[in-house]
């Protein structure tokens, strides 16, 4: 008999740690009947999800749209990322069923859009990339009506790792950046910037017509430049969305928030990536990568459509 689902009380995030509270930063309950229903299910199937276990704001409004992002491949991280709350040690779980369980979750919701990753798993030879693999073609199986995004690590650059993900086609392929260069031995040790871009080049010289996406999270210490530079650095590898959001602290033993972003940046931030050239910017206090993940599908693909038509006109 599966447990009574608890429903966390309303809360304001920074103000958890004795941060000073943006007005801005506040995120309601959960517990609307969705949300209960995607909680049960995956409880069911034994599934995890990077909303939970990353302590995601928006858990709340997504799940009661029924958008959730599936956590494949265990729940332990082998990096130790200083803002990241997944728990990180060696993992000791490769459950071959999981692409199984994740598509019958998919069909069982009808999802029209749904999003998979995993923490970095280095200790496995292709960073499991064969398992994200078998999850895509698994749900097509399943629910061939649901397209299905990506977050992937960076599988150490291996090219024949991303090779595997992309033959399997996903619908979109996701790959954060996470910060500028500068800080990137503070945020994120063991991964490298250029590695991450070259991922994303590498991905569309496999796959020509693969819409990418990349993330930043801002208040790290970042300067505005910096910013402007990384976001800048992505479109020259033909990154086609971007989001950035707001970082807010997991616990006192991550990473102090050096610089609240307000909407009017955030608005501003999505206006300069949009002149840049990107099919999609979200960007928000409160966004993640999976924010909107399915109208971001839907736009990029009407746009492309709409440019595929005008082409065919001249």
């Amino acid at each position: 008999m599966l447990q009574p689902v608890k429903v966390t009380p309303l809360i304001s995030l920074p103000e958890i740690f004795g941060s000073p509270k943006p007005p801005w930063l506040k995120v309601k309950a959960p517990g609307a009947p969705n949300y209960l229903r995607l909680k049960r299910l995956l409880q069911e199937q034994q599934l995890q999800t990077i909303c939970e276990e990353a302590h995601c704001p928006n858990i709340g409004e997504c799940w009661e749209e029924l958008t959730a992002t599936f956590l494949i491949l265990g729940d332990t991280c082998t990096r130790n990322c200083s803002f990241c709350a997944v728990k990180q040690g060696k993992p000791t779980e490769l459950d071959r069923t999981e692409p199984e369980r994740v598509a019958k979750a998919i069909s069982a919701l009808g999802l029209a859009h749904a999003v998979v990753t995993s923490a970095n798993r280095d200790d496995l030879p292709d960073g499991g990339a064969s398992i994200f693999a078998a999850v895509i073609r698994r749900v097509r199986g399943l629910a061939p009506g649901c397209s299905v995004e990506v977050l992937i690590p960076d599988f150490r650059g291996s090219k024949a790792a991303l090779r595997t993900v992309v033959e399997a086609g996903p619908a979109i392929l996701n790959h954060n950046v996470e910060t500028i260069p500068r800080l990137y031995r503070e945020v994120r040790p063991g991964s490298h910037y250029e590695r991450s871009l070259d991922l994303l080049a590498m991905a569309r010289r496999l796959a020509p017509e693969l819409v990418t996406k990349s993330g930043i999270i801002v208040g790290f210490g970042e300067a505005w430049q910096e910013l402007l530079q990384t976001m800048a650095d992505l479109r020259a590898v033909d990154c086609d969305i971007l989001t950035l959001g707001q970082y807010l602290r997991p616990s006192r033993a991550h990473l102090p928030i050096m610089k609240y972003y307000t909407p009017k940046e955030f608005s501003e931030l999505k206006a300069i990536g949009e002149g840049m050239g990107f099919k999609y910017v979200e960007s928000g206090p409160l966004v993640r990568s999976s924010y909107h993940a399915r109208g971001q599908a839907e736009e990029v693909s009407r746009k492309r459509e709409s440019e595929r038509t005008e082409l065919c006109r001249s």
